[in-house]
């Protein structure tokens, strides 16, 4: 039988590699850009459900939620600027990921079919990240916590989930922190001495989406060459 999957935040970086990993002769891929929608809106989430549904024909076996931002939001922006941009950050991190799992364990339940979740997080979700990040960090803590309550909460009826929590990787996304003296010292961090790929994240999410056993429902794998240990 042919595997559904669902995938945001696939148009480049990590995404894209997920979605490459995820392009076999025994599966279809509906791999969504911003293009398609734009996630700090609460109402797109679930009409990009229904649109996948409709191009997947009814049926969704596996969502991967990779969509997100880091923007910078300085302690001493106004403090109307500074909540605008904390909101933003948790609307598209981790809200419209937390209404797109909704929609997909609903589907599951209705089915009685089963299936899996796989959210994209962040090494920031246990290490914390720079001043400038507060709202990026929690929104990923969020995003592991709300994993591992759906694993807990709907194992039974052959709901899993998972959790991928790179450090920095070869991405547009972290290309500007990897930079000049900065990046050396964020490098210097890395036991393994260069940051992640995002091939190797695209296989680790497709594991998880395909071979992982389901006793590892609720697992967080770490991608961070060791900078962070837990």
């Amino acid at each position: 039988m042919t595997t559904r999957i669902f995938i945001t935040g696939a148009s480049r970086g990590i995404g894209a590699a997920i979605a490459d990993a995820l392009t076999l002769d025994t599966t279809r891929v509906v791999a969504l850009s911003s293009a398609d929608g734009d996630l700090s809106d609460p109402a797109v989430p679930d009409a990009l459900w229904e649109s996948g549904l409709d191009r997947l024909e009814g049926r969704i076996d596996i969502l991967i939620n990779n969509a997100g931002i880091f923007e910078a939001n300085p302690i001493d922006a106004a403090d109307a600027d500074w909540l605008a941009a904390w909101d933003r950050t948790m609307q598209i991190n981790l809200t419209a990921s937390a209404l797109l799992c909704r929609r997909a364990v609903r589907h599951w339940q209705d089915r009685g079919s089963g299936g899996r979740i796989v959210n994209i997080a962040s090494r920031a979700a246990y290490r914390g990240d720079s001043p400038a990040h507060w709202d990026y960090a929690a929104s990923k803590a969020g995003m592991v916590a709300m994993t591992k309550t759906i694993a807990r909460g709907y194992a039974k009826e052959g709901i899993l989930a998972f959790a991928i929590c790179p450090g920095f990787t070869m991405t547009d996304m972290a290309g500007e922190a990897l930079q000049g003296r900065s990046g050396e010292a964020l490098l210097a961090e890395i036991p393994l001495g260069r940051v992640a790929y995002p091939e190797e994240i695209g296989e680790m999410a497709r594991w998880c989406a395909l071979e992982a056993p389901a006793s590892m429902t609720g697992a967080v794998l770490d991608a961070n060459g060791a900078s962070y240990v837990r």
